[in-house]
């Protein structure tokens, strides 16, 4: 009986950063077995010059639950060679270094795919693989300015004013997880006829497709914000603060929401002042409360430290506690999916640095105990 869905699906992760290791993640969290590959003296997204918890930065801990980690020296030929050999026995590479870099490498998926025909290589990159600007650097900052959300997040609060930009690198994390989908889509597709395939996915091709924005502009020649400046639509939302000092998010849409919020505020024909006046009134969770119970669409704006004790997110299970090696019991995000037959679930906390070398190397590999302590004393293997 399959308890996971990808649960007979090994994943070489030859990721870093955000975008990469949240797309493996996702992978990881669905049953595949997820194996990082680090150098021995550890990749640049474990290495912070902030606040380390067990030898690694929040983000770290973030981005990599229920992921095995072997460290492997790809300078040196027998860790170049051990690759291979893990790589013929996987479904699925996937690498976000720069455009080149696996090929000079000597691993791009031409190269590959002889040695796993049925290999599926997932190439993540900011701009992608071909095009005028492949070979530029990209964060998701750059992602997110090029595709008109940092300038569209400004316009939000003031046209005029200069650009906002997104909080915690959306341009990562959704290119992310479109990455991880396109994975399953070659997956299926191998199913049915034994073949893998290249997966080229960029940053910015993701965050220009996720913008509304750009049809709407298409189809009017005008931006989001001159478009609502000259069709605005009727309803009643926006951010009010409340008496406390809160802030109360309001979005009365609908024909139904706009009856009920005139029942509510008992006027004629309510506006936007209107409904700022009563929440000016009342401290933010009473008026959240209130506007709740009225049947209109409001919701409290939390800061991080409210995010965490919210009792429908407790329900939920968005929170779990994993244990980690150094840092100890480390509270951190579950898996959002729920599914019915096969529920995913984040079982393990980030890997440290060469945690699973040893299993590696012996279980898939079949290195003996002696082989392996000699990989350690050539630098091949960091010791564990």
């Amino acid at each position: 009986m399959i308890r996971k869905p990808l649960e007979d699906v090994r994943v070489v992760d030859m990721t870093h950063v955000w975008f990469g290791p949240w797309c493996t993640m996702m992978l990881a969290d669905m049953g595949a077995e997820v194996i990082r590959i680090e150098p021995p003296w550890g990749a640049i997204d474990r290495i912070s010059e902030g606040m380390l918890y067990g030898g690694a930065p929040y983000t770290f801990h973030h981005l990599n639950h229920n992921k095995k980690d072997l460290t492997l020296n790809l300078k040196n030929p027998e860790g170049m060679r051990l690759l291979k050999e893990l790589i013929k026995k996987s479904d699925i590479i996937v690498q976000n270094m720069s455009v080149g870099t696996m090929e000079k490498l000597g691993l791009g998926y031409d190269e590959l795919k002889n040695l796993n025909p049925g290999i599926i290589y997932a190439a993540l990159s900011g701009f992608g693989q071909t095009g005028p600007y492949k070979n530029r650097n990209c964060y998701a900052v750059f992602a997110e300015a090029m595709s008109g959300h940092t300038r569209m997040t400004g316009d939000g609060v003031d046209p005029q004013g200069p650009p906002i930009e997104m909080a915690m690198a959306l341009g990562d994390t959704l290119p992310g997880s479109l990455a991880a989908m396109a994975i399953l889509g070659a997956l299926r597709y191998r199913d049915k006829t034994g073949l893998g395939q290249m997966i080229d996915v960029a940053q910015l091709d993701c965050m220009v497709a996720v913008n509304p924005g750009i049809t709407g502009y298409f189809l009017s020649g005008l931006t989001n914000w001159e478009m609502r400046k000259k069709y605005p639509t009727g309803g009643i939302g926006g951010i009010f603060k409340a008496k406390d000092g809160g802030y109360v998010r309001v979005g009365a849409f609908s024909p139904s929401a706009l009856e009920n919020m005139k029942n509510f505020l008992k006027v004629e024909e309510p506006t936007k002042e209107d409904c700022e006046k009563y929440i000016a009134m009342k401290n933010r969770d009473e008026a959240v409360e209130e506007l709740v119970a009225a049947d209109l669409p409001a919701s409290p704006i939390y800061q991080i430290d409210e995010t965490v004790k919210d009792p429908h997110l407790a329900a939920r299970n968005m929170f779990i506690d994993l244990q980690h090696p150094l840092a100890g019991k480390v509270r951190t995000v579950n898996n959002p999916i729920k599914f019915s037959l096969t529920p995913v679930e984040r079982k393990t906390a980030a890997p440290t640095l060469g945690q699973h070398s040893k299993e590696i190397l012996s279980r898939i590999l079949g290195l003996s105990e002696d082989q392996i302590q000699e990989l350690i004393n050539n630098g091949v293997v960091a010791s564990v």
